[in-house]
């Protein structure tokens, strides 16, 4: 079985399963993870934990999503969920909530796959929101879903604010996320 796969990947080494297939790849560059850590603080704090305003929402890191249980897996860099949609964490590492945002940040390795495979895959299972972020290039794009179709809302670059949906309630440059 394919998830028998995913489970048994060596240490380093992280998948996927989008339309019966395993995708896998090794740990991110340092860029990523510090747009990772850096937007997961900018958003998780008044959105998620911490924040009584706007608040409302789980922000996790790297959410193992079953949009059809051990079949369909995708793992974003962050995904966000309303709490009024889930009210609680799952106990285990299997998401079965459809989140409510995801960001996938981009690498030369995963922008193909990223763009084509994983935003469509979004789509097709009702994310309403998707954040695109490239470490590389200093750019943000946010899109959201309009029937079943993404809808671009903004394209980011540099020291640009951020105030953009679903967390348009507060704003943060965007050069934090680049160190």
């Amino acid at each position: 079985m394919i998830y028998d796969q995913l489970t048994n990947l060596t240490d380093g080494v992280h998948g996927e399963i989008i339309h019966a297939t395993l995708h896998t790849q090794s740990r991110p560059s340092g860029k990523h993870g510090l747009a990772e850590l850096a937007l997961g603080i900018r958003v998780g704090y008044p959105y998620g934990f911490f924040g009584n305003k706007p608040g409302g929402w789980w922000i996790l890191p790297e959410p193992e999503i079953h949009f059809v249980l051990n079949q369909e897996i995708a793992i974003p860099d962050l995904a966000g969920w309303k709490r009024e949609r889930m009210p609680q964490v799952p106990d285990d590492q299997r998401f079965i909530v459809t989140p409510d945002w995801i960001c996938e940040i981009l690498s030369p390795s995963t922008t193909r796959r990223d763009r084509a495979i994983k935003l469509p895959l979004y789509a097709h299972y009702g994310v309403s929101f998707a954040w695109l972020i490239d470490p590389f290039a200093h750019t943000l794009e946010a899109f959201a879903l309009h029937d079943g179709m993404w809808t671009l809302l903004t394209v980011l670059s540099e020291d640009d604010t951020v105030c953009v949906a679903p967390f348009d309630a507060t704003s943060f440059t965007l050069a934090d996320l680049w160190g």
